[in-house]
């Protein structure tokens, strides 16, 4: 595949991941009494999140959610570092490729 046309497909991936997270979110609020927190991440590891929530076949939210959840409620349990989630992300790539 060239470079222009793994752009697209990977461009295509990201817009429908957008419409599902935001279908999800749409769900998921009319369904629990939440709020909506916006956050600013680095470039890097907001791919990385998105690439493991598509491992996992779940929006990103979802991901986030669960992770925050784990960290509020579950304080000594181990997380996944940065570079964990990198080396996730890099191991699915190269898997997808």
């Amino acid at each position: 595949m060239t470079d222009r046309a793994t752009r697209a497909r990977r461009d295509a991936i990201r817009a429908e991941y957008a419409v599902e997270e935001a279908e999800a979110a749409g769900a998921e609020a009319l369904e629990n009494e939440q709020a909506v927190v916006s956050v600013r991440v680095p470039a890097s590891l907001a791919e990385t999140l998105r690439a493991r929530a598509a491992a996992e076949h779940i929006p990103t939210s979802a991901l986030i959610r669960r992770i925050l959840t784990r960290a509020v409620h579950e304080p000594d349990a181990p997380v996944l570092t940065v570079a964990q989630v990198e080396e996730i992300a890099r191991r699915v790539f190269r898997e997808s490729a």
